[in-house]
């Protein structure tokens, strides 16, 4: 039988890592769950031998960003959302920005849709004339995976058309303290942000994101959801992490993250190895083609880049962990 490649739209980071390798390939803050979400999970379990309710999730959502409950939607992760979204319509002209997380992409092209990608030029900053004007659908990831660019919040809105919905892929603005230029908190028609709390919180294994948008667009989204499709510890998860313990705590590892992110990036500069500087929990960098390979015969596992269009195999991305950590790496690349 022929082999069938992967879809590089589908390859992630988790695919890089395995026994015995040291994990920067995978950006989810490292360490265990704070005790308060531990113990909401545990707690969680209490609950399972009912259905899922996902209406206390959404509530405390609303108040965490100042919205009214109908402009929320709580999803099994952002993956999810992407999908909800890339069967809300019959697309006419959707466009991905590029390089950036590859699932919206590939769910347009599973619902059948032929994505317009506009692949934006290094140092990747967003050009909002790049876009073609008949564009339909537009989304962008802020901060961008992979390469951390924050985008202004003004460069994004100016996007918005009549007639086209504008997604920002907010999964990496909780690495950003304060969280400057979010759009979570923007209530204008034609914007959709999507947020995830599987990698500041590191539970990558329990699938829980949301979505603000106007209530139109949200009601549309959540008719094409699985029913129960958020389980009961994910939404037990949500609510967890929209409490001002938790607020206080996102704030420190946001902190955290960009000591941590200084640390990497003055020893890649000190190793004359180009990178593009950050705003989220990883690096974008250009160690050369070959390198990913030769890491991995020294047990370090980095993400490849060559999966996200506009990059090629001299890029790689490297999450972000503690400074003792990531010598570790930096000697190997010396």
């Amino acid at each position: 039988m022929p082999v069938v490649e992967p879809d590089p739209l589908r390859h992630h980071g988790d695919a890089e890592v395995g026994a015995g390798l040291l994990d920067f390939a995978v950006n989810v803050y490292p360490g265990p769950p704070p005790d308060w979400l531990d113990e909401a999970l545990r707690s969680s379990l209490d609950d399972i031998g009912a259905y899922p309710s996902a209406v206390g999730a959404r509530t405390a959502v609303a108040a965490r960003h100042q919205r009214p409950d109908d402009e929320v939607l709580v999803t099994a992760g952002a993956a999810e959302a992407f999908t909800l979204l890339a069967r809300l319509r019959a697309w006419r002209r959707p466009v991905v920005v590029h390089p950036q997380f590859t699932e919206p992409h590939a769910a347009l092209e599973q619902a059948g849709h032929r994505v317009s990608p506009v692949v934006l030029p290094a140092p990747f900053v967003l050009v909002p004339s790049l876009v073609p004007d008949d564009a339909d659908l537009v989304i962008v990831g802020n901060p961008t995976n992979p390469s951390g660019v924050l985008h202004p919040a003004s460069t994004i809105r100016a996007l918005v058309r009549p007639g086209r919905l504008v997604v920002v892929d907010e999964a990496f603005m909780d690495c950003v303290p304060g969280e400057t230029e979010s759009l979570a908190a923007d209530r204008s028609p034609g914007v959709v942000v999507i947020r995830s709390l599987t990698k500041h919180w590191g539970i990558p294994g329990i699938r829980a994101g949301y979505l603000l948008g106007d209530p139109a667009v949200v009601t549309e989204l959540a008719r094409g959801q699985v029913p129960w499709s958020v389980s009961t510890t994910a939404a037990a998860a949500v609510v967890a992490c929209m409490s001002d313990v938790a607020a206080v705590e996102a704030t420190r590892r946001a902190e955290e993250i960009n000591c941590w992110r200084e640390h990497l990036e003055k020893g890649l500069a000190d190793l004359g190895i180009e990178f593009l500087p950050s705003q989220a929990s990883f690096v974008l960098a250009r160690v050369g083609t070959g390198v990913r390979d030769r890491l991995r015969n020294h047990s370090i596992a980095v993400r490849r880049a060559d999966t996200f269009p506009g990059l090629d195999g001299s890029w790689v991305r490297i999450a972000v962990r503690p400074p003792r950590t990531t010598d570790v790496l930096l000697s190997a690349l010396t």
